[in-house]
């Protein structure tokens, strides 16, 4: 394992499905009975992947929706259990796997909660977050309990995609949502609903609120670093933060941390590093949705130099979910 360098490779946006979860929610997973076979997985297929690309170790996070699916009583047991059952396999494995809790969103004092839990208890490094709950984006004021308890804590909310508002599927996507399935996920629909939360984060007061707050965008930043100059100029300074009108780069910045999930281009790489810095920039893959290797491949060619490549493959992650390992 490891790269030609010798590089400890951390991946922290890779995912599985519980089967206690499959059982209720049926097919909840996407992509295929291949890919579903490939997120139940806890054992011999995923370590057997991991080894053969060379990633060391996997931050498991449950597949969208999660608990996010049940409504608020059922999903707080639901959760909790699902939660539970990834500590037990982590340690299993502890030198190969760290974990993310899912929530019961629904309910955001006792997501909190469990946020909590998990952290004190099993030892998690922070939870997901899919989409939207309830037809809301996570920037309501009803979910700040959240973020309040995240930023006590110390650990950072992975925002993920989830799938697009029905309303937004019909108002777009339906007319080649049929044949062009990926245009509602990975292809478009995905990236478009993830970064206008992102957007909707800055713009909500939540970072003013929660000044220590860190909150986690996959897939290269889901398209905002490439949209930076944009954004910022076209807002200029009016969001309110630390006592001051600022503009979107400066709180982005300050709050973001984002992955190469899905997107292995060293121009996306680049584009990100030149506005956000390396020091925000953390190594995932996306499993299985999408495959490990032509993720490990790119990183024996990643244009960075050595001293950024090392903090992109591991030290980020180390500093950001203080894993020791």
């Amino acid at each position: 394992m490891t790269t030609k360098e010798g590089l400890q490779v951390i991946a922290i946006e890779e995912h599985y499905l519980d089967a206690d979860v499959d059982a209720k929610v049926n097919k909840m997973a996407g992509g295929g009975e291949e890919t579903r076979k490939r997120l139940l997985d806890l054992g011999d297929i995923r370590v057997k992947e991991m080894d053969a690309a060379g990633i060391d170790i996997q931050v498991l996070s449950h597949c969208p929706p999660g608990a996010q699916a049940f409504d608020p009583d059922e999903a707080e047991v639901r959760a909790a259990g699902v939660n539970n059952r990834l500590y037990d396999f982590i340690q299993t494995k502890p030198d190969r796997f760290g974990g993310f809790a899912t929530l019961p969103t629904r309910a955001p004092e006792l997501a909190a909660d469990e946020l909590e839990r998990c952290h004190k208890e099993l030892g998690f490094h922070g939870a997901i977050v899919h989409g939207l709950t309830e037809g809301e984006f996570i920037d309501m004021p009803r979910f700040w309990p959240i973020f309040e308890r995240a930023q006590a804590l110390d650990i950072p909310i992975y925002i993920h995609p989830g799938r697009p508002h029905p309303a937004v599927i019909d108002a777009y996507y339906k007319d080649y949502a049929e044949k062009y399935r990926s245009i509602l996920s990975a292809g478009w629909g995905f990236t478009v609903e993830t970064a206008t939360a992102g957007l909707r984060m800055v713009l909500s007061g939540v970072f003013d609120k929660y000044p220590d707050l860190k909150v986690i965008l996959g897939h290269m930043g889901e398209g905002l670093p490439f949209l930076m100059w944009r954004i910022n100029h076209s807002f200029g300074d009016i969001i309110p933060y630390q006592g001051k009108d600022r503009g979107f780069r400066e709180i982005f910045t300050n709050h973001f941390h984002i992955t190469t999930s899905g997107n292995f281009s060293d121009s996306a790489l680049l584009c990100s590093m030149m506005e956000m810095g390396s020091d925000r920039i953390i190594y995932s893959v996306d499993w299985p949705y999408v495959e490990n290797q032509p993720g490990t491949d790119w990183l024996e060619t990643m244009a960075v130099s050595p001293e950024d490549k090392q903090k992109i493959l591991n030290g980020n992650a180390k500093k950001l979910l203080k894993m020791d390992c």
